[in-house]
């Protein structure tokens, strides 16, 4: 019974605002019908009093309702800082897990070691990393390593592939195990050729020597505590040992890997060289790919 709108939409307006809806209402009327009393709460107000009011009454309301508002803000304020610790928690997961095994560990909580065929496994490791560190300090050689590091991280994501972990000064990436690449390989050996260029560029200049194999894998997390996702089988070991045979500044294949890139690949080979525990293997020596 206001001028211009009434109580009901005064009420109505005010929890629409976004700036104000949080305020508490508490409704007072000479109308004391139960139907009244009903549409004020089911608009938002807090509560609800009848002419003539009592003083003493209304102010204990009016206590009680910015009681519970306080208590609503506090819930509020709890409930945006356990967001943003869960978007922190995330954060970490990313940093630590691939994306898949991120949705698979938030699914089953747990992340199942399991086979995957047809997956290029690329290791990236710097020459002569020992000599330089013994002669320089410590936090120089870190600083400089992450800067590559962080370089070779943005490589991998452009050319498709997965960075699995860093051992050391070594970089170890795949192609095709936890989404899928057109071609595998082709991604290892275009991110590989991009390492090496960066490693030119980033101080001080390592040389880099790049190893790539195909074929199945073994992956998934072991353990419970400070768990790594992380890669087993032959495939793993034969790229790490073809890594060991490139020469610095260069791209190795094994022959396996070279078969599926040779028509979009320029190489050549290295003829037949002898890998620990797998005997004599050709290696091929990529030097541009399509």
């Amino acid at each position: 019974m206001m001028p211009e709108m009434n109580g009901y939409e005064v009420l109505e307006h005010i929890k629409a605002d976004l700036s104000l809806r949080d305020i508490p209402v508490i409704m007072i009327s000479a109308v004391d019908e139960m139907e009244s009393v009903v549409r004020c709460i089911e608009l938002g107000a807090e509560d609800y009093l009848s002419k003539p009011f009592n003083a003493t009454l209304l102010k204990a309301r009016v206590g009680a309702s910015l009681d519970k508002k306080k208590l609503r803000d506090q819930e509020t304020s709890y409930l945006a800082q356990i967001e943003s610790e869960q978007r922190r928690s995330d954060e970490l997961l990313h940093a630590i897990l691939p994306e898949g095994a991120v949705r698979e560990l938030k699914t089953t909580n747990e992340v199942q070691p399991r086979r995957y065929d047809d997956v290029a496994v690329m290791f990236c490791d710097i020459v002569s990393f020992t000599a330089y560190c013994e002669q320089n300090p410590p936090e120089k050689v870190v600083g400089e390593l992450q800067e590559l590091v962080h370089r070779f991280e943005d490589i991998a994501f452009e050319t498709g592939l997965e960075k699995i972990k860093t051992v050391g000064d070594a970089f170890l990436a795949t192609a095709g195990l936890l989404h899928e690449v057109d071609d595998p390989v082709l991604a290892g050996a275009r991110a590989g050729l991009a390492m090496v260029a960066a490693s030119q560029e980033v101080p001080p200049g390592w040389q880099v020597r790049v190893g790539l194999h195909f074929g199945p894998v073994v992956a998934g997390v072991v353990g419970r505590r400070k768990f790594m996702f992380d890669l087993w089988g032959d495939t793993v070991n034969v790229a790490s040992r073809v890594s060991d045979q490139a020469e610095p500044g260069t791209v190795l294949l094994s022959g396996d890997a070279w078969a599926q890139i040779r028509s979009s690949a320029s190489g050549h080979s290295r003829g037949m060289v002898p890998l620990k525990g797998k005997g004599e293997m050709e290696l091929v020596e990529v030097t541009a790919v399509d």
